[in-house]
């Protein structure tokens, strides 16, 4: 009998919906998105190859209508579909309820087109009572928010295809301009040149400890009998902070007193000896309120301060969370919580911290944010009770136990009474020997009520968690007099505009209009994929790269990286899904132009002579004591610094703003590494140690335009360096591949050679690997022997020691060490391995940075394996098709090459069926993968 059929999106959200609906429904996925504008020319549908539009896959002038094409590796999921739906008594479409979900459902009801009824299907949370409400009180489809989707696809198509061909000719083949992702990387660019263009200054204040003269106990038994206090001002004027000072290092105020280490020092000497007393004491009443609850872009920061996560990480464990029915929908730009939600935080609260900790009334967060995309509920647990993170800490793994704990917590504080106490500021001050007038200051809090702090307190991007110190100060009057502990000159510089965090990068863009919380964690995702940002710590420092991108942007499409004009775009977008604006002639207007401003297509076509590579690719550092100007420059092979005709490649692991003139000329003075270390005394030629793009090298004699072949080469052992290397251990690296002997028992020779993946020794197509670089010129036959008698083993076989050890995982609670691998060093904690990434180092890498990318690396989830049986069923397919051939031969010793022909085809056909099998789990896996990450632009 047939059954009604639920399409979601994820495997693992249609196994829970399908726990609440019994055998009564068939429930299945559609592995995200089914169809798509063409990623490669191979997916252009052969009617469409000869049109002008096609490389787009939009035609612009037909309406800007899209070419959506099934991805091959979705074509089997779709077959799947089709079948169920031919056997279905109605579809309910069960995609997310946002633009990309109700762009989802809309393809699937194009392309399976069912000939039953069609009911779209909407929830904020999977539970039980919330799927059987949205099977009992389906909507239609909106196609304002398909719409909306639509143009955003197509714009960014438009934007990515005709914009970064221009990146490919004027700065390196490969990059990639979007509508936001290269505004991102503006602001990251920003702030780097801020910190380049910042001159450090000094100033100098007096830090006292100071205690109520001749009191030997205080009226408040809990106050400290002394306090510290800082000088604040000096004859009537105020003292000079950081604030007051411009990034150039020079004073932005005249009406400031600015001591030096001098001054503070003499003034410390004039006050030795003097009357202090308190000159006034204020008193305030101290009141915070919490924290609204999360929508996606404050849980990605709080995620991001308080677990160490990235706002990827974060995003694919709320995921997790959601399709398994722990908390509500995580892509949402609402504050508001339901009655249901109220009801259970109360409940809550009052049964864990008692009826003072319940308000009289429920809070309610109403405050409506920028260009909402949808009206959701707040992020918070799923149900009409929450459940524990003792209890949810059981059932789901690490990551999601901690993004679980701190939704958890945040609702509750966000329901529960405000944080009071009483803030008091104490002014105290004496007149020097030489007559000046000092005056101190300190301050303290005295939280009296902790309220919602005794749950959750937000972080602060710059100073973590902003708990108010209980910080208490002695019980003063105006008048009394006051006792000198100590008095010390303290000396202070100002810093740099700190570097975006993903957390501080989500609050700015959020702040800007630019893309939308759904969208941010891909966004930061993609910009460090694409090379343009890399992080050092939790900073997002930017490439050399980026800044030659962003200044060619600038310079010749500004308004495609003007935050305003970007903001509007969302804007826009939004009207759109909100039916307030129609999308073709908005698209014409950005694309085509209107009213003399120059459309997207004008201006790339116009703009391209125009461009300077070697100027937009140029970053001016200053110049040398001589005079020569000294340039950064991004080359096709990467960074590097100019001076005349003198270059050196930059470092790595070198940020921007440590590219001074000072360090340039340290890489341009630094040997190269490219010198004769000698003549090989048996050809003559000349021994040159190099530095290669794959690493240092040496090699036997120059290389000879035109000629057929290559002089050898040989790589350095890793203890090896090009500044300390001789002449004799080049020769021993050029001896290489080195003959051990032969085998007696076939006669076949065993070569001892160093590999891409360490030394080894080889006979035919048989190889073991060696413990030590060394042993390429020590290991003899025997050993050889001995070593390939062994059974192979898989991997790396015997585990070299750590490098480093670092402490235990924060999650894990198990011990981290730093170990080299088979691609390069990575930290592990014996059950997540997560690799080193730019800027990175083995001796610098410390605890917080190591769990951060296992964090990363468990929210990503395992890797994708191959499919076992898949492949198995090539192997007996090909085995099969190989004994059936062998057989047919005896049979008839006439065959004809037609036969073999036929035959062969048959076999190659049945193989790549199979090997096609084999990648289908593979592929759905990346593409769930990628949206759960969220769409990028």
């Amino acid at each position: 009998m047939p059954k009604p059929l639920v399409i979601v999106e994820s495997p693992a959200k249609a196994r829970t919906i399908a726990r609440f609906l019994g055998n009564d429904y068939v429930v299945e996925s559609s592995i995200g998105h089914v169809r798509d504008l063409p990623q490669s020319a191979a997916e252009v549908p052969p009617q469409y190859k000869g049109e002008p539009w096609a490389r787009l896959g939009v035609d612009v002038d037909n309406a800007f209508k899209p070419l959506y094409v099934i991805p091959r590796q979705k074509k089997d999921q779709v077959a799947k579909l089709r079948k169920l739906v031919r056997d279905a008594s109605e579809v309910y479409l069960a995609t997310d309820e946002d633009r990309e979900g109700e762009a989802i459902a809309w393809h699937l009801q194009e392309v399976l087109n069912p000939q039953v009824p069609v009911r779209r299907m909407v929830f904020h949370e999977i539970t039980r009572s919330a799927i059987e409400r949205a099977i009992a009180e389906p909507r239609d489809l909106d196609v304002r928010r398909v719409d909306a989707q639509e143009t955003r696809r197509v714009l960014d198509r438009l934007y990515g295809y005709e914009v970064s061909p221009v990146l490919w000719k004027k700065v390196m083949t490969g990059l990639s301009a979007g509508r936001v992702q290269s505004v991102a990387t503006r602001i990251v660019v920003e702030r780097e040149r801020a910190r380049m263009r910042f001159r450090s200054a000094s100033w100098w204040d007096l830090e006292g400890t100071f205690a109520a003269a001749g009191a030997g106990a205080t009226a408040d038994a809990t106050a400290p009998a002394e306090f510290t206090a800082a000088l604040v001002a000096l004859d009537g004027r105020r003292l000079a902070t950081g604030k007051d000072f411009g990034e150039t290092g020079e004073l932005s105020t005249t009406d400031v007193v600015l001591l030096d280490e001098a001054g503070a020092s003499q003034l410390a000497a004039d006050l030795d000896g003097a009357d202090f007393a308190v000159r006034s004491v204020e008193r305030k009443p101290y009141r915070r309120r919490p924290a609204a609850p999360f929508m996606t872009s404050t849980l990605q920061q709080e995620a991001g301060r308080k677990l160490r996560m990235s706002s990827a990480a974060a995003m694919r464990a709320a995921q997790s969370l959601y399709e398994a029915g722990y908390i509500t929908y995580m892509r949402t730009d609402s504050t508001t919580l339901s009655d249901t939600a109220l009801t259970a935080a109360r409940a809550e609260i009052g049964e864990r911290y008692g009826r003072d900790y319940v308000p009289d009334a429920p809070r309610r967060y109403t405050k409506k944010v920028k260009a909402a995309q949808e009206a959701h509920e707040a992020i918070r647990p799923a149900g009409d009770s929450f459940r524990s993170p003792e209890q949810v800490g059981r059932e789901v793994g690490p990551a999601e136990t901690r993004l679980y704990e701190l939704i958890w917590k945040r609702t509750l504080a966000s329901q529960m009474p405000d944080a009071v106490g009483e803030t008091v500021t104490v002014r105290l001050g004496a007149r020097s020997s030489s007559g000046s007038d000092a005056e101190f200051a300190a301050s303290g809090t005295v939280v009296t009520f902790p309220g919602f702090q005794r749950v959750y307190v937000e972080s602060d991007d710059s100073e973590g968690d902003s708990d108010p110190a209980q910080r208490r100060l002695p019980a003063l009057s105006e008048g009394d007099a006051l006792a000198v502990r100590a008095l010390a000159p303290v000396g202070h510089e100002t810093s740099p505009p700190a570097r975006y965090t993903e957390a501080s990068l989500v609050k700015r863009l959020e702040e800007l209009g630019v893309g939308r919380p759904s969208t941010y964690a891909s966004i930061i995702g993609t910009i460090q994929d694409r090379g343009y940002v890399w992080k050092k710590g939790t900073a997002l420092v930017p490439s050399f790269t980026a800044f030659a991108v962003v200044t060619l942007l600038e310079r010749h499409f500004p308004d495609l990286v003007d935050y305003a004009f970007t903001a509007r775009m969302e804007d826009y977008l939004d009207d759109i899904a909100a039916g307030q604006q129609e999308s073709l002639p908005w698209l014409s207007r950005f694309y085509f132009g209107h009213n003399g401003d120059a459309g997207l297509r004008r201006m790339v076509s116009e703009h391209l002579g125009e461009i300077d590579a070697r100027d937009v690719n140029s970053i001016r550092l200053g110049v040398d004591p001589e005079g020569r100007e000294v340039v950064g420059r991004v080359g096709r092979y990467g960074p590097y610094v100019q001076r005349g005709e003198d270059t050196a490649g930059i470092p790595d692991d070198v940020a921007p703003d440590e590219l001074t003139v000072e360090r340039a000329l340290e890489l341009l003075d630094a040997p190269s590494g490219d010198r004769q270390l000698g003549i090989d005394p048996e050809s003559g030629l000349p021994v040159l140690a190099r530095a290669g793009r794959y690493g240092p090298y040496v090699q036997l004699g120059e290389t000879t335009e035109g000629a057929k072949e290559k002089p050898p080469t040989s790589s350095l052992f890793r203890d090896m360096s090009l500044e300390t290397i001789t002449l004799d251990d080049a020769l021993r690296l050029l001896s290489l591949p080195r003959v051990v002997g032969t085998d007696p028992a076939d006669g076949e020779e065993i070569t001892a050679q160093n590999g891409r993946y360490g030394p080894y020794i080889k006979k035919g197509s048989d190889s073991r690997s060696l413990e030590s670089e060394e042993q390429l010129f020590s290991v003899t036959l025997d050993d050889a022997l001995r070593l390939l008698a062994e059974p192979k083993r898989r991997g790396r076989g015997q585990a070299a020691p750590p490098l480093r050890e670092l402490g235990d995982d924060p999650v894990s609670g198990r011990p981290v060490v730093v170990k080299e691998g088979r691609f390069g060093p990575y930290v592990t904690d014996g059950e997540t391995n997560a690799s080193l990434r730019k800027g990175d180092t083995v001796e610098k890498i410390d605890l917080e940075r190591a769990a951060e990318l296992m964090a990363d690396r468990r929210a990503r989830g395992p890797a994708p394996k191959r499919g076992r049986k898949a492949v198995t069923k090539k192997k007996a397919a090909s085995k099969k098709a190989t004994t059936k051939k062998k057989a047919g031969t005896k049979k008839k010793a006439g065959t004809t090459n037609k036969a073999v022909t036929t035959n062969k085809a048959a076999t190659t056909n049945k193989a790549a069926t199979t090997k096609k099998a084999a990648t289908k789990k593979v592929a759905a896996d990346k593409d769930q993968a990628g949206r759960s990450a969220g769409g990028t632009a």
